[in-house]
């Protein structure tokens, strides 16, 4: 599928399986973020919508204002984080390059690259609308 040209009908006949789709205050920002930081591409990125690609994985960003009719807007907290309790975990990406990356940018790791009993390094990477990024690599 060709995410630069696809128009909306097209793009969500298209998914299956299970989807992402973050709601974020600044697509743009968060596009930028996910660049730097994860290596992620942002295709037909406006103010409003984004689709991200991460490898072969495909989600969406979204500005609250284009769920303005959608009942999941009431449910945003005024003050981040959005997404606590949720890991978004990048198991393709270095934590220990993500990390330095983000501190770079100014982005609050919430843990350093740390080996784990579950086989896994990975580190907790907070982007500014509160969503726990999480690179990791087997150990």
């Amino acid at each position: 599928m060709d995410y630069d040209k696809i128009d909306a009908d097209g793009f969500g006949r298209a998914l299956r399986g299970i989807g992402l789709n973050l709601l974020v205050r600044d697509v743009k920002a968060e596009c930028a973020f996910l660049e730097a930081v994860f290596n992620m591409t942002a295709h037909q990125m406006t103010a409003d919508f984004a689709i991200v690609t991460y490898g072969d994985q495909v989600f969406q960003l979204h500005s609250d204002g284009t769920y303005h009719s959608n009942p999941l807007l009431g449910l945003l907290p005024e003050s981040p984080p959005r997404g606590a309790g949720v890991e978004i975990r990048l198991y393709d990406t270095d934590p220990d390059a993500a990390a330095a990356r983000a501190e770079v940018l100014g982005a609050m790791v919430l843990q350093q690259a740390t080996d784990k009993p579950h086989g896994l390094r990975e580190a907790y990477i907070l982007c500014e609308n509160g969503y726990a990024w999480v690179p990791s690599r087997p150990k």
